[in-house]
């Protein structure tokens, strides 16, 4: 179970097709998962806060966020959604691969504007609240194409592109500034990033120190006080909460037993599983998933 299938497991119908890259699904925390980790992927992705209120972080900088809120999440940006103190909130997850705008031949659109997104020479806003300007604007187009994946009409998929161009055009004429982050700090973050996506593809299997450590080209030891410093826990903390994450996933999606759960999600012992879930959720496994299921 990758990060998309652990935020989309109740989503059921396939939004187009693969040669349209597009999809939207709703979620809350913590009634569908207590948040989602961080971690990174080179789609766009736009979250649209509906209800409550919740925290969402970027490249380990935490933002409060309430409904009406949206946040743009570019391709490659480490990021994480959460619940703000005992609070919940319902958000819409909208997916698309920036392929999708990117004309096969070169033109002014790809060169002078998509591109320069893409590769970090101009900035965007993360954030865009009610009553930011523009934001009546920003949120129309958004707005327009959830409408229209009400119905999903023949052509539908002209509509929404249109309404994704309407969309980056507001967004680079009127927000954008050229402010490329720092090298040190985006050196930083590309090695972190190597390190989430080397945990999101192979938690279920065993990972040693020396196996990460090497995959990023770092001692043991200098890995370990890197990671320290940069998460704020532990290597193999944040591996076990990782994996408890997905596992209290499976124990509401799937009718597989507690056993098949642990070992899928890379525990080789069942009672250790037990023991340090009971410790992070507070009931053991099978507590959690009677209190979870609906009735």
């Amino acid at each position: 179970m990758n990060i998309l299938e652990y935020e989309n497991y109740q989503e059921k119908i396939s939004h187009g097709d693969p040669l349209f890259p597009y999809i939207t699904y709703l979620c809350s925390i913590p009634l569908d998962f207590g948040y989602v980790p961080m971690h990174w992927h080179d789609e766009m992705e736009i979250i649209y806060i509906k209800k409550g209120n919740g925290t969402i972080t970027v490249d380990f900088t935490q933002h409060t966020v309430s409904a009406g809120d949206i946040a743009l999440i570019l391709p490659g940006q480490l990021h994480s959604i959460g619940q703000f103190e005992s609070e919940s909130m319902e958000y819409e997850n909208i997916i698309f691969h920036p392929n999708m705008l990117i004309s096969k031949k070169t033109d002014t659109c790809n060169t002078d504007y998509l591109v320069p997104l893409l590769s970090g020479n101009v900035s965007l806003p993360l954030l865009y609240t009610p009553d930011s300007p523009h934001y009546a604007e920003i949120s129309a187009c958004i707005d327009a194409n959830d409408e229209i994946c009400k119905t999903y009409p023949s052509g539908y998929q002209l509509f929404i592109k249109g309404q994704l161009f309407l969309l980056f055009y507001i967004l680079l004429h009127k927000c954008s500034t050229k402010e490329p982050s720092g090298k040190d700090r985006s050196k930083s973050l590309e090695k972190m990033k190597l390190i989430l996506k080397y945990v999101e593809n192979n938690y279920m299997e065993k990972i040693t120190i020396e196996d990460i450590a090497n995959e990023v080209g770092l001692s043991q030891s200098h890995f370990m006080k890197y990671f320290k410093n940069t998460m704020g826990t532990s290597f193999v903390d944040y591996l076990n909460e990782y994996r408890l994450t997905m596992a209290s996933r499976l124990l509401i999606s799937s009718d597989s037993s507690i056993l098949a759960i642990a070992s899928e999600v890379g525990f080789e012992n069942l009672s250790y599983f037990n023991r340090i879930f009971k410790k992070r959720f507070g009931q053991t496994p099978r507590e959690y998933r009677r209190r979870q299921s609906p009735a």
